[in-house]
């Protein structure tokens, strides 16, 4: 049973970022693609292939890309929500994601779960995006970190399962739900929020060490 489609694969191209004060590069311009991408593993987050797409550059890799961010989805439904809020049109790629979604809820996408993409890629939901500097002066936005944080539309970032191609118009299914877990969205505002609850978040098996390590010092200090 097909659970949503992707809508567009994007790709970036390596800018200079004016967010940061000592230069550097960032690849949070994606554009749409009409050919079909490479996705694997790409390993550590500072010392692999940083980006789990071929040829997607990260210009901060201590932050983003490894096998944790290997992928980054947003929905389509989600940009059409911020279009009404914001009074201006969001194509594809805006928000620097590498696949664009369509029918599937990735606010109630939950971690751990595995989606078939295509034939032969299977990607797993690890944990919603937390909003950059880069992103701010992206969208020109005043408060656009609180915003979005407060909204906590943030889609997905995924891990590479199993590698594979990724087309526009591919089928995406949910082959799997782990028995225990918690939604994307809600483990977010917990984490930016409610940090009374932050042990719910262990339940997620698929969490990402580091971001488990961080929350199991946070509550032996609290």
């Amino acid at each position: 049973m097909t659970d949503g489609k992707v809508l567009s694969v994007n790709v970036g191209v390596a800018r200079p970022n004016p967010a940061k004060r000592n230069g550097g590069l960032t690849g949070i311009d994606k554009l749409p693609v009409d050919h079909a991408v490479d996705v694997r593993a790409p390993g550590p987050k500072t010392t692999g292939l940083h980006s789990g797409v071929v040829g997607d550059p990260i210009g901060d890799v201590k932050n983003h890309g490894g096998d944790n961010q290997a992928v980054y989805a947003y929905s389509r439904e989600d940009y059409d929500w911020w279009e009404a809020s914001l009074g201006r049109s969001l194509p594809a790629g805006m928000f620097g994601e590498n696949m664009t979604t369509v029918g599937l809820d990735l606010n109630e996408t939950r971690i751990g779960e595995v989606w078939r993409v295509g034939d032969v890629l299977e990607l797993q939901p690890t944990f919603g995006r937390i909003p950059c500097s880069t992103f701010q002066v992206k969208m020109g936005e005043k408060q656009w970190l609180k915003r979005f944080a407060r909204e906590a539309r943030t889609g997905t970032y995924l891990r590479v399962i199993t590698p594979g191609p990724l087309r526009v118009g591919d089928p995406i299914e949910i082959v799997h739900r782990p028995a225990t877990s918690i939604g994307v969205s809600e483990a977010f505002d917990i984490y930016m929020h409610r940090k009374e609850e932050l042990a719910r978040l262990l339940v997620a098996e698929a969490l990402p060490s580091d971001l488990r390590e961080e929350i199991e010092r946070r509550l032996a200090t609290a």
